[in-house]
């Protein structure tokens, strides 16, 4: 079983969420800890960010919560970026947000 790591905002940002969408994210990511690759609508790929990342979607009574994932690195499941959106669209401030904390993970693990 491959480890999840946790960019500490992106931690922060989870803890933050209610605890169903919060049990429902942990067990979306056993999924990605077995090595079971989920399609939509739990996930889908998210290339704006970078090659290989992807998101994971969860809806809660008023809004919805996401978390960016990249699962090629050697050291696990990195989990870079998490947060609430009300709008059907990513704002691109989280898209940027996203692409900072991938590569901080990146240079990280080297």
């Amino acid at each position: 079983m491959r480890p999840v790591l946790f960019h500490p905002k992106a931690r922060d940002a989870i803890r933050t969420f209610p605890r169903d969408v919060r049990d429902r994210l942990g067990k979306a990511l056993y999924l990605l800890q077995a090595g079971e690759q989920p399609g939509m609508p739990l996930s889908r790929p998210m290339p704006s960010i970078a090659p290989g990342v992807s998101e994971l979607r969860l809806h809660g009574e008023d809004r919805q919560f996401r978390a960016f994932y990249f699962t090629a690195s050697a050291e696990g499941i990195l989990v870079f970026h998490a947060f609430a959106k009300k709008t059907r669209q990513t704002p691109p401030a989280e898209i940027q947000a996203g692409r900072r904390r991938w590569k901080e993970m990146l240079d990280e693990q080297d």
